[in-house]
């Protein structure tokens, strides 16, 4: 007893301070998980990440309105007297994105499923009627436009953004049947090929090249084995590489790159006038509107090198700022993926997102002399309505993503709208039930399987079996139903087994 009773008293003392221990081990950990400053507080809200998106879509567009003006004042003074032409239409067409954003923003997520085959259909017609003479508007070496009252629409823009939706939807789907490899692959890489070699007919390579980065974006996302997927996109690259030789500015652009001085009054002179610029900023740059480029020494200043009039007049802080906001919505954009409970939502947000950013990064990167000059613009902030007004619309289905996580939509539904889903009058979003989909799904095959029975019942035929069946087979079968019966019969001696 002398020898038990001290050896029970450590053991129990050790109890007794094992739990405060692990208590202090818990608050710890929870005080590191913990942010630490005001901007990780505010991103730990239920909306922070709707906010981020609609915040980054509204100062992208507000630079890029400042900078179109200033970007093309003089060239639009020179071809008709006013220098607000080009801004004036880039306006109309910042509030035509601004209306397409709300309506991405008030649209069921059901709903946008359901219409992302027909539209992606309709757009794949478009491009094909652009190509008509007559139809089509040709200008600046292509025919890529509808003049739709003195408008121009340009139907491969439209194109990314119905080729987006419809491939995550169709994916989502297959994801959901746990499909085969084939069913990943087709019939989403031939409809994008197709897509595809429409655009090169315009011809059109920066946004072939964006289409490309789309539907890798879509067969990453969407699960595809890594040696496959190399596979295809080793099979883009030399596709690509094939169409930058084939026409003579296209190659005389990779030419350029290689060797920047060898025709520097030539084919290398826009690349050279845009370093030129960005050199001329300096940190803070010369100031708004006091771009010296813009007098006619770098063509498409308003447009394609819209970074460098930036880099010029505002400087390496503009440019900075630039950067440092498609870097915010590359986190947001895939912050939303990883919330998002519904694999549509997921596979919508980091494409959309993968495909803004990568444009953004190769548009900034050909004017800094980093890539060869592919035309692709920098999303938001250069000139062109309808590429604007359809990134807007590609922005709205993302904020309408960020109000579909979980926590966004719990707090949605306890009243926790915020004065901005108030103004806007924002409907309430649903949560995600993978029961209520599946039942969806069920009950939209068992109505495609009624209308093929009733089509066959109007061609004259019945079904049976999964193969249509015509009076005269029904005949047919019933005979051949008896003669089974017939050799089926038990014995006449009561023998086991049946007569064959």
């Amino acid at each position: 007893m002398s020898i038990s009773q001290p050896t029970r008293r450590p053991r129990q003392s050790q109890q007794r301070t094992s739990a405060p221990k692990k208590r202090t081990a818990a608050r710890q950990s929870a005080s590191a998980r913990a942010p630490r400053t005001r901007f990780g507080m505010w991103l730990q809200r239920p909306l922070a990440s709707f906010h981020l998106v609609v915040t980054i879509a509204t100062l992208l567009t507000a630079l890029g309105l400042v900078m179109v003006l200033s970007a093309s004042s003089v060239e639009s003074y020179a071809d008709g007297g006013s220098a607000y032409t080009l801004f004036t239409q880039q306006a109309i067409f910042s509030v035509l994105g601004a209306g397409l954003f709300y309506v991405a923003l008030r649209t069921p997520i059901r709903v946008l499923r359901k219409l992302s085959f027909p539209a992606f259909v309709l757009s794949v017609i478009t491009l094909v009627l652009v190509l008509i003479p007559g139809i089509g508007v040709e200008a600046q070496g292509g025919r890529r436009w509808f003049e739709l009252a003195g408008v121009s629409v340009q139907p491969s823009e439209i194109a990314k953004i119905t080729l987006a939706v419809w491939g995550a939807h169709l994916l989502a789907s297959r994801q959901t049947e746990h499909a085969s490899l084939k069913d990943i692959v087709v019939p989403l890489v031939p409809a994008g090929l197709i897509v595809c070699f429409l655009v090169v007919l315009e011809p059109n390579l920066s946004t072939t090249i964006a289409l490309g980065i789309i539907l890798a974006a879509l067969l990453w996302f969407g699960g595809l084995p890594a040696r496959l997927f190399g596979a295809i996109m080793a099979s883009g690259a030399l596709a690509a590489i094939v169409l930058a030789m084939s026409a003579g500015y296209r190659s005389a652009r990779i030419q350029a790159f290689m060797n920047p001085g060898a025709d520097p009054q030539g084919i290398g002179y826009q690349a050279r006038q845009a370093t030129y610029s960005l050199a001329d900023g300096g940190i803070f740059g010369r100031g708004l509107g006091q771009s010296r480029a813009k007098w006619s020494y770098l063509p498409n200043s308003h447009n394609d090198f819209i970074f460098a009039i930036i880099g010029e007049e505002l400087g390496f802080v503009g440019c900075a700022v630039v950067i440092g906001l498609f870097a915010l919505f590359a986190y947001t954009g895939i912050r939303i993926a990883m919330r998002s409970a519904d694999p549509f939502l997921k596979l919508l947000a980091s494409t959309a997102t993968t495909w803004i950013v990568a444009q953004a990064f190769i548009n900034i990167g050909y004017v800094v002399g980093l890539m060869p000059v592919t035309g692709l613009q920098l999303p938001l902030v250069s000139a062109g309505g309808s590429s604007l007004a359809i990134t807007l619309l590609m922005f709205g289905i993302i904020a309408n993503a960020a109000r579909h996580e979980p926590e966004a939509i719990a707090a949605l539904h306890s009243g926790q709208d915020g004065r901005f889903s108030k103004l806007l009058r924002l409907p309430k979003p649903e949560s995600y039930s993978p029961e209520k989909a599946k039942a969806v799904r069920a009950d939209a095959a068992r109505r495609a399987a009624v209308r093929a029975a009733r089509e066959q019942q109007a061609r004259g035929g019945s079904s049976y079996g999964g193969r249509t069946m015509y009076p005269r087979d029904d005949r047919r079968q019933g005979r051949e139903q008896s003669l089974r019966r017939d050799q089926m019969t038990p014995h006449p001696r009561g023998e086991r087994g049946f007569r064959r």
